[in-house]
């Protein structure tokens, strides 16, 4: 068995067959379903809001690991929450100045609550909240598209993360993963990879999920 958790993005799959997408990603091994909110303002995308999240809940087992790329986020955690997301993950560039609030608002859901930093921004700015989260999303892309190229510089984040925590924090990384950047990610210590086109992209859905939790 693998440690390693695998979030397949919906970003990459079949908006038409989403739920078909995501029924091949669960039985092919993945262990949760990474929903990307983007709201236009955080970053220049536009994606999807609480009425698919809620919609999703509905069809999969697998928990939804919803990434809030939006600004604001505290007034949108509640009712994410109650349309079925297991853990919410909000970024620490859209509520620096308000994250502890941020963070105690996701726990009060009783669900996982996660910070995100985007590529210029330095993992030192994580250490003050890391005993109150559950999960350090590491971009490795600068959010808001898919299919970009997997910047190495930011994966050196991963170790001065890992030397702060226990071994059950998860340190996840998002942006370029595939079989190659994943094993760089995790021989540096992530234990949770978010993954779009390398897995919606394949030929053979499970065997890419195998990859990423490095079973041969």
């Amino acid at each position: 068995m693998s440690n390693i958790i695998v979030s397949p993005s919906i970003l990459s799959a079949d908006f038409v067959n989403l739920e078909r997408d995501i029924k091949r990603v669960e039985e092919a091994g993945a262990d949760w379903v990474h929903i990307d909110v983007m709201d236009g303002h955080f970053v220049p995308n536009i994606t999807i809001g609480i009425p698919v999240v809620k919609a999703i809940k509905r069809i999969t087992k697998l928990p939804l690991d919803v990434h809030l790329m939006i600004e604001n986020p505290d007034k949108y955690i509640v009712a994410f929450a109650k349309a079925g997301a297991d853990i919410i993950t909000v970024h620490y560039e859209a509520c620096k100045d308000d994250l502890k609030n941020v963070i105690e608002m996701i726990k009060a859901c009783n669900i996982k609550a996660g910070v995100s930093i985007k590529p210029k921004t330095s993992q030192e700015w994580l250490t003050p909240y890391l005993k109150d989260i559950d999960l350090a999303l590491v971009m490795t892309v600068e959010p808001g598209f898919g299919g970009q190229e997997f910047l190495h510089h930011c994966a050196m984040k991963i170790p001065k993360i890992k030397e702060q925590v226990d071994d059950n924090f998860i340190i996840q990384v998002d942006g370029g993963i595939n079989n190659i950047t994943s094993k760089i990610c995790t021989s540096l210590g992530a234990n949770s990879l978010v993954a779009g086109s390398y897995i919606y992209g394949s030929d053979d859905i499970k065997h890419s999920i195998n990859c990423l939790k490095n079973i041969s």
